[in-house]
């Protein structure tokens, strides 16, 4: 906090209710007093720069006054790789960095349509030219692995009251200048308040010693208040202090990068681009970074899609915290909800009903499924429903020749032709089903969009695309991504590790006609994961490789490097759920209501999840789900399913019954494809559900004969 506020007493003192608003009025009187001669004396100081016009000394009053509070500013710099151009203004504080260019017009600065005007005049010009110099401060401060999100361009106009955006430049008026710097969120700590400010100091130079910061002496300020007072805005201060004092301190991913993470934020890739590494590796960290640093640069709109629906609603939120100023520009939504969105726009009808494509198919599996050789693989048609979805259609396969041949990736059993012809049967048969009802599916609603995009290319706002969790799409669903921007400059980026991978079935990007060779990085250090957490998860998935989606073949265990050690992985083992459950909710206890927000019970299907919903209900303890979960804090325990955590991170994660079976071996001692493919996706699942875990990781198991 800057400015540090004391409140009165309770009005129940010996003077009573009239006393105590007496003694509140005195506190205030003297800290308004207080700021005054802080203001005053940064006049007086900062009249003795002779350099100054009379507006950027007013501004630099105004300012002076955070230099008491942790800030540092920087007055009259050079501007680096020019002749004679200079930097009205550098200050680095708690709320970041701000290159600051001051203006003394004689008209009133208005922003309207995308330009900047004063008197009839377009000062577009005066836009574009501090835009330049924050470029120059950006790549100034990436050698102390700050985020571009950290350096923000500001137009403050001296003697004017303005509140404005114009693009990524923020437009203050002198009295409102202070009270929005002290109400930015923390990023900064002192020590990197230090550090950032010496950086800068060394990069633009000084003309003369006019750095506020090194002043060695102030001559003694006047006793009487200069006419500037009329523009201080005392009230405006404490209020942006205490809003400043109830926000969280921004988390540190915010604002600073790994030098590897920064490198792939601010690159310039000639086509699609693929991020992938283990988990913990902070892909998504850098994809919304990346998000918000094309957002800053481009002209058109930035679509950031992923799988699950609930996860965008959470990264609007981290990128609306860490970069508020281009937050409006970037579109966040799950892929499927996009595509629907995207028909409504176009006038293409569609008329989704999962209800309806469920009957269609279990008619279908009636008819075409039962007796037939697929019972002879597995009886249970969920396999065969996810064949259809996640291979034929989610392939885009729309005819037998196509399906014979094709290769079936993360799909365990060897399918023989006629396997694949009473498939073919029963996926037909669904889809007279289907269309009988006039209903579409999942998928149809995704084929929908590509044809549409594919007949209208260029039809839709987006410069850029970035795709989290890539892995989890398909095939059908990353062809239609691709479409929006072709292999543009920065147009795709695919984010995702295939090791991930919670959903059966799967492709190659080269199938898609995406190619990404010379533009693929991987990610091995793990920001998130405390070593023992991150042991435990690996020993899971050590035995299974994988193909990922740009066809290299891994192994399990994978080289990680880790930024830290400490960390407690808890098991406990049951005779009987319900002592099971006593010991879940003792283990919550024992981390306390402090601790409740960074913590989550995450459970393998909703059925699950919906028990312990209940559970934690009747002990008492709050929680939100993660279909209710924004990314904002709130005071209970996260509550969801393995799928549902995808991309989010917490420091205490609980899995009850963790280790329950997803399908036994047959009794004859063989394994079939379809049970050893099951089990695999069960720990693949089980893997991310676990990495969800910063420091301690609480592993519940029921005994079972």
């Amino acid at each position: 906090m800057i400015i540090t506020l004391r409140s009165g007493s309770s009005g129940r003192g010996s003077h009573g209710r009239g006393g105590s608003a007496w003694k509140r009025a005195q506190e205030a009187r003297r800290h308004e007093r207080e700021l005054r001669e802080q203001l005053r004396a940064a006049q007086w100081e900062v009249r003795n720069w002779e350099a100054a016009s009379e507006g950027e000394r007013k501004v630099a009053a105004k300012l002076h006054i955070l230099t008491r509070h942790g800030w540092r500013l920087l007055l009259d710099r050079r501007w680096p790789g020019t002749r004679s151009a200079n930097v009205d203004m550098l200050l680095v504080g708690p709320g970041g960095v701000f290159i600051i260019d001051v203006k003394n017009w004689r008209h009133a600065p208005e922003a309207a349509d995308g330009h900047l005007t004063a008197g009839g005049r377009t000062y577009d010009r005066e836009v574009d030219k501090l835009l330049k110099v924050t470029r120059v401060a950006e790549n100034a401060v990436s050698a102390r692995n700050l985020s571009p999100v950290a350096v923000q361009p500001l137009m403050v106009f001296a003697g004017r009251s303005v509140t404005a955006r114009l693009g990524t430049v923020r437009l203050l008026g002198e009295r409102e200048v202070t009270p929005a710097l002290i109400a930015e969120r923390p990023r900064l700590r002192p020590s990197e308040v230090r550090a950032v400010a010496d950086h800068l100091e060394r990069a633009f130079p000084a003309y003369e010693d006019t750095s506020a910061h090194i002043r060695s002496a102030t001559p003694t300020a006047p006793s009487e208040p200069g006419p500037d007072d009329a523009l201080f805005d005392v009230e405006g201060i404490r209020n942006a202090a205490m809003e400043a004092a109830r926000s969280a301190p921004i988390e540190q991913w915010m604002t600073f990068l790994h030098p590897d993470q920064l490198a792939l934020v601010r690159r310039a890739w000639s086509g699609p681009a693929r991020v992938s590494g283990p988990a913990g590796t902070g892909k998504t960290v850098v994809a919304l970074h990346r998000a918000a640093y094309l957002a800053a640069r481009t002209p058109g709109r930035i679509l950031y899609v992923t799988f699950a629906n609930n996860l965008p609603r959470v990264q609007s939120t981290f990128l609306r915290t860490m970069a508020p100023a281009v937050a409006d520009r970037v579109d966040f939504s799950s892929l499927h909800a996009w595509a629907g969105q995207f028909l409504r726009e176009r006038g293409v009808a569609s008329t989704l009903d999962s209800g309806k494509a469920g009957d269609a198919f279990s008619r279908a599996w009636k008819t075409h499924g039962r007796g037939t050789v697929l019972e002879t693989l597995d009886a249970a048609p969920g396999y065969w429903q996810e064949e259809i979805d996640y291979v034929i259609k989610g392939r885009g396969i729309t005819t037998f020749g196509q399906y014979a041949p094709l290769p079936r990736p993360r799909r365990r059993t060897n399918l023989r032709r006629p396997h694949r012809e009473a498939v073919w049967a029963l996926y037909e048969e669904y889809e007279r089903n289907r269309t009988g009802k006039g209903v579409h599916d999942f998928n149809d609603i995704l084929a929908l969009a590509l044809d549409e995009v594919l007949a209208h290319p260029g039809a839709t706002p987006y410069t850029s695309v970035v795709v989290d969790e890539v892995q989890d799409l398909t095939f059908v669903g990353v062809r239609l991504l691709h479409a929006l921007v072709g292999d543009a400059n920065n147009g795709l980026l695919l984010v995702g590790d295939g090791q991930q991978a919670i959903y059966p079935g799967g492709f190659r990007l080269s199938d898609a006609g995406i190619d990404v060779r010379g533009r693929g990085q991987v990610l091995r250090k793990n920001y998130r994961n405390a070593k023992e957490v991150l042991d435990a998860a690996l020993a899971v998935v050590a035995d299974d490789s994988f193909d990922d989606i740009d066809g290299t073949p891994t192994t399990g265990r994978r080289d990680v490097d880790l930024t830290y050690g400490d960390g407690r992985v808890t098991r406990f083992t049951a005779p009987t759920r319900a002592e099971h459950d006593e010991a879940l909710l003792a283990a919550l206890h024992a981390l306390g209501p402090e601790a409740w927000p960074d913590s989550a019970v995450l459970c393998r299907t909703g059925t699950e999840r919906e028990r312990y919903r209940r559970l934690l209900t009747r002990a008492g303890i709050p929680l939100i789900t993660l279909e209710q979960y924004d990314g904002r804090p709130v005071p209970g325990v996260k509550l969801g399913s393995y799928h549902r955590a995808k991309g989010l991170e917490f420091k205490h994660v609980h899995l009850p019954d963790h280790d329950a079976p997803a399908t036994t071996a047959p009794s004859d001692g063989t394994d079939d494809g379809i049970a050893r493919e099951r089990r695999e996706l069960h720990r693949s699942q089980l893997f991310v559900a676990m990495t969800r875990a910063r420091d301690t990781l609480w592993l519940g198991s029921v005994s079972r004969p």
